[in-house]
């Protein structure tokens, strides 16, 4: 058995995203069919929830086109920035400040995968901020920086986001609240609750203005067995 979150788009109310962690049949391996195995078991878990009926995994393990497409390794942000593109992974990754190093922006000329797995990321110190596009981003709140840049993304490409209304929940099965803070599933769902709120484009107006709506309102919550409330994915 296992727990993962799924993440609720909500549309009244402060509270932006419902956060709800359940129990499913854990499939062990690392081959695909296995993952995807793991998030049959956990959508089945996930359709049991009030007001959740299709799921979409996040993530390149996902049996859905759209899914995969959204993986913040698939993912494309605006050309300006890196001939070619540049994906969510490689823009966070590559914006990383650290004590003693960074941002090492050459991390934006690599694939996803290598840009998650450059060394210096592991060896520089503790993280102190991100820099992107000559603006700095600060620590807290905790998934700003990442959110900011999985949504603007969303932004730019319309042929997938006009599919994202025919789910009610998302998940990704990679993702443990234990081990990471930082997740696409919780992004898209977040892009669906400021879009279907008609605020997504006055939220979303520059940095200071993401940063100040974020601050003024509970983003998400959990809901688990031991009922802990507040907990920022």
């Amino acid at each position: 058995m296992a727990q993962r979150p799924v993440f609720i788009p909500h549309f009244d109310g402060p509270l932006l995203v419902r956060t709800v962690s359940v129990t499913f049949d854990w499939f062990p391996g690392l081959s695909v069919s296995q993952k995807q195995r793991s998030i049959e078991s956990l959508h089945a878990a996930a359709r049991q929830l009030p007001g959740v009926s299709r799921v979409l995994e996040v993530s390149s393990k996902s049996k859905e086109q759209l899914g995969t497409a959204l993986s913040a390794f698939n993912l494309t942000l605006p050309n300006s920035v890196q001939p070619g593109g540049l994906s969510v992974e490689c823009a966070f990754q590559g914006s990383k400040v650290f004590e003693q190093g960074g941002p090492y922006s050459d991390i934006y000329g690599m694939s996803s995968r290598e840009a998650k797995r450059d060394d210096r990321l592991r060896t520089s110190g503790s993280l102190t901020g991100f820099r992107f596009l000559d603006l700095d981003w600060p620590l807290e709140p905790q998934t700003a920086f990442y959110d900011w840049l999985y949504i603007n993304a969303l932004r730019e490409n319309l042929g997938l986001t006009k599919c994202l209304d025919d789910f009610s929940a998302f998940t990704d099965i990679e993702f443990n609240p234990e081990k990471s803070i930082n997740c696409q599933a919780y992004a898209v769902a977040l892009y669906v609750s400021l879009l279907r709120r008609g605020i997504l484009e006055a939220v979303t107006l520059d940095k200071d203005t993401f940063l100040h709506f974020l601050r003024d309102r509970p983003i998400s919550n959990a809901q688990q067995d031991d009922t802990r409330q507040g907990f920022l994915f």
